[in-house]
């Protein structure tokens, strides 16, 4: 006789008195549209409930996860709720069509099992009723939910598998970027509106001429050049102008290359501040990649050309701390990136110098930065170093300038046909937008404003973009290269090419001539001989080729050899009176220079001084010696001892009041105090003294004129540094000053 076991003798009253939950989910969005059936068991459930023994009101259906996944809780709600009521203990029953509904991993499925057998809560699915707390049924529940975390692992190996078999062949059936689509026999294809395929393949062109996708992406801003965009998913393409990212995508998508590539990113899991468990991709190298089918449709670059691509725009980086690269800037220093310090190992830093600071100049200093070293390692001059880096290098690429020439001028024509296919697409694009854009103002209704508006609207904006792009067009054109004669064809290949004349033509940029530089070396090794002062040099040649000269520097000094004899003079007079930070401000205040065209300083005067051995200024001695006649002294001197501020020395000094002299224009003054002058400088106005504009009136002349006669001794004058009344009294004679004398 078969054993019948009763499901409902484990439901008690206690059950009962709570509520029953029912739990809905589907994995998709496509199986809640297409797997209706599956859905409808779920939500019939609920008349399970009631049949054993809650009432309608009791039972609370959770649907909040159709859709989501049960591999893990983050993103579902529903069960977050529904295991949060089971611990209030508001749950007397879970019902699910099956363990996989609830949970898909074990450890939130035993989460569940653990709060239902202490709050006395059963759990019922399709093949019966079980209460967790009991041996048997929580022995059964475990093994379902065992097996519904290796069914997901199945379903998933099973999925995976599939796939990458099929991307290892290079069918798998993935998303293109814009300028790709699938044909009819889903192989991919370049996409069969020109208009995209040529602005695509003129990012690519672009990238070949100036090296970085940086100044891509301004040469085709600056030239007005839309390019192609296309969200995923969507099958409308749109036009925008270029940015970094687009550029930057273009360059480093090997789609691009006619490459099939599967793989690239890996999903990595960790666990945030607050325990919640994120999921990021992460790019993987190259050598990582799953799968990598060069060559397996037409692309725009060849895969040889897409890694060097790759290698130069990896160059471009930012170097790290110590290390050469990073993109060409735009400085004079032709060496920047390229110069290793012979001694410590570190790459050296460029700096610059100069009146107009463009001298270059090399020093490794990382020691002094990054570990507070005393000192630099070693530092030159760039000029020198430069140069004859220079001569090495058109020494070797002397052999190879006829050919190089040669081509270029082949390609001139070809490249300048190849940037016009993009400008007359463009135009012939912006032509089709504008007469579709009129078809349909024409197809509306006269009567409809509201639609004809702004279809009128629509075909003005596109009459615009038609005329823009035609006037693009046009400057293009008028940038076409001139043609050489065949004279003068006949001469260049008799003649060759000057690589040097073309390297320095004004016409070739600072950034240009570092990529010519990079071409075609690697790495340049300086070790400063300071005793010597000479630097041995090791160029490393692109190939692994070496080559190494030595450097002589400059002396101590010796820049200062072919100063003018002039200014040495001034130098050797000003010595006498003044230290060398002073002789540097003078020497600045008059233009003067150092025989580089450098502005003089207190190093400069110093090495200058010690060049042609003029002595130092010695604090402390007395700029004149006393007499006589008195002192001679500065004006910081003659304030103290005249008790008057230095605006009114140097008002006495324009005004003739008092005398001085300066050894050099723009140089300090020198005031003689004699007792004469002292006797000029009083506390009180004497009675019957009057002002300068006072005197002038009185004897009917100009200010100027009462000061010559000042200054020649023909009238009296103090000067009163006290009290309001301060300032020049003057003696006029008392037969003249009449009304105007002061008491």
């Amino acid at each position: 006789m078969p054993l019948s076991i009763d499901l409902g003798s484990k439901v008690t009253a206690a059950h009962l008195g709570r509520d029953a939950y029912v739990y809905v989910r589907q994995s998709t969005l496509t199986q809640v549209r297409e797997h209706t059936e599956s859905l409808e068991r779920q939500y019939e459930l609920a008349f399970r409930a009631q049949a054993l023994g809650w009432s309608p009101p009791q039972v609370v259906v959770i649907d909040e996860d159709l859709g989501r996944s049960g591999a893990e809780t983050s993103c579902r709600e529903g069960f977050k709720n529904l295991v949060a009521d089971v611990g209030l203990g508001k749950v007397g029953i879970i019902l699910g069509i099956e363990v996989s509904r609830l949970a898909r991993n074990n450890a939130d499925w035993y989460q569940l099992l653990d709060l239902c057998a202490v709050t006395d809560t059963l759990i019922a699915d399709g093949d019966g009723l079980y209460h967790p707390g009991d041996f048997n049924d929580r022995l059964v529940l475990g093994l379902k939910g065992t097996m519904s975390e290796a069914e997901l692992h199945m379903i998933r190996h099973r999925l995976t598998a599939g796939l990458r078999h099929k991307a290892a062949k290079g069918e798998l059936r993935q998303g293109l970027p814009v300028g790709f689509v699938h044909d009819e026999a889903d192989h991919i294809v370049m996409d069969p509106n020109e208009a995209v395929v040529e602005a695509i393949a003129t990012v690519f062109r672009r990238f070949d001429e100036v090296g970085s996708a940086r100044q891509v992406m301004l040469s085709l801003r600056a030239d007005g050049v839309l390019i192609p965009r296309r969200p995923t998913g969507a099958k409308r393409v749109s036009w925008a102008p270029a940015t970094y990212p687009a550029v930057h995508d273009f360059l480093t998508n090997p789609t691009y290359a006619g490459a099939f590539v599967f793989g690239r990113t890996r999903t990595e899991k960790r666990l945030d501040a607050s325990g919640r468990l994120v999921s990021r991709a992460r790019t993987l190298p190259r050598n990582e990649w799953s799968v990598l089918i060069p060559d397996h449709h037409p692309g725009f670059v060849s895969w040889e050309r897409f890694e060097q691509s790759q290698d130069q725009l990896r160059a471009n980086w930012r170097p790290p701390r110590g290390e050469g690269g990073g993109a060409v800037r735009e400085g004079a220093a032709l060496l920047q990136g390229l110069l290793r310090c012979g001694r410590c190992g570190r790459m050296m830093q460029t700096a610059y110098s100069g009146a107009k600071g463009n001298c270059p100049r090399y020093a490794c200093a990382r020691a002094a930065q990054l570990y507070g070293a005393d000192r630099h390692c070693q530092s030159l001059g760039g000029r020198r170093l430069e140069q004859r880096v220079l001569d090495e290098v058109f020494a070797v690429l002397a052999p190879a300038a006829l050919a190089a020439t040669a081509k270029a001028l082949g390609e001139a024509e070809a490249q300048h046909r190849r940037r016009l296919a993009v400008f007359e697409l463009a135009v012939e694009r912006a032509c089709f937008e504008a007469e579709r854009a009129r078809r349909q103002f024409d197809a509306v209704e006269p009567e409809n404003r509201l639609v004809g508006r702004s279809l009128e609207k629509a075909w003005e904006a596109a009459l615009v973009a038609q005329r823009q792009a035609e006037a693009d067009l046009t400057a293009q054109r008028a940038r076409q290269p001139t043609r050489l004669s065949a004279e003068e064809v006949a001469w260049l290949s008799r003649a060759g090419a000057d690589v040097r004349a073309v390297f320095n033509a004004p016409s070739t940029t600072w950034r240009e001539r570092k990529q010519l530089l990079r071409a075609v070396i690697a790495e340049i090794v300086i070790t400063v001989r300071v005793t010597e002062r000479e630097a041995d040099v090791k160029v490393i040649w692109e190939g692994g080729a070496t080559s190494g000269f030595v450097l002589a520097m400059n002396k101590t000094g010796g820049h200062s050899r072919t100063t003018d004899e002039d200014t040495v003079a001034l130098v050797r007079r000003l010595a006498e009176r003044y230290d060398d930070t002073t002789i540097a401000v003078i020497l600045v205040k008059q233009g003067r220079r150092t025989g580089t065209g450098l502005a003089f300083n207190r190093s400069r005067v110093n090495s200058l001084r010690n060049t042609y051995g003029i002595a130092a200024f010695v604090p402390g001695v007395v700029v004149a010696p006393a007499d006589d006649d008195g002192v001679v002294v500065t004006v910081y001197r003659a304030e103290k001892i005249l008790g008057v501020d230095k605006s009114t020395i140097y008002r006495w000094l324009k005004d003739g009041f008092i005398e001085g002299e300066q050894l050099t224009p723009a140089g300090p003054w020198h005031l003689r105090i004699t007792d004469e002058l002292r006797r000029r400088i009083v506390a009180e106005v004497p009675e019957g003294w009057v002002d300068l504009s006072q005197a002038a009136k009185v004897l009917g002349v100009a200010r100027q004129t009462v000061l010559h006669k000042v200054q020649r001794g023909e009238l009296d004058a103090v000067h009163v540094n006290r009290g309001k009344r301060k300032g020049l009294r003057i003696n006029v004679p008392s037969q003249s000053a009449g009304l105007f004398a002061t008491p």
